[in-house]
């Protein structure tokens, strides 16, 4: 009996921390779409989401550019993708509002 209370006392230890790291890991990919970025020279804050993340795409489409995530871009790039941002709404881009 004591072997097997040892037995499920350890198999709880080892399995508890790894679920925490799940939820971990699952909060910051919730977290990831909602990410805030700050625009410096329209000094404004966006809130990267679905609509952001299309509009990023026709902006890189437009500008004849392979696809790189909006996350990987060097700084000068996004910025430049907010001041254009600025200029073409979700209505503009024909981005679907629901």
């Amino acid at each position: 009996m004591k072997k097997l209370m040892a037995t499920l006392v350890l198999s709880a230890a080892i399995l508890v921390p790894g679920m925490a790291v799940a939820q971990d890991h699952h909060d910051d990919r919730d977290r990831h779409d909602d990410h805030d970025y700050y625009d410096k020279h329209h000094r404004d804050h966006h809130q990267w989401n679905d609509h952001e993340d299309r509009a990023w795409r026709i902006y890189q489409e437009q500008h004849h550019r392979k696809y790189l995530a909006f996350q990987e871009a060097r700084e000068r790039d996004r910025q430049d993708y907010w001041a254009w941002r600025h200029n073409h709404s979700d209505a503009i881009l024909k981005i679907d509002i629901r």
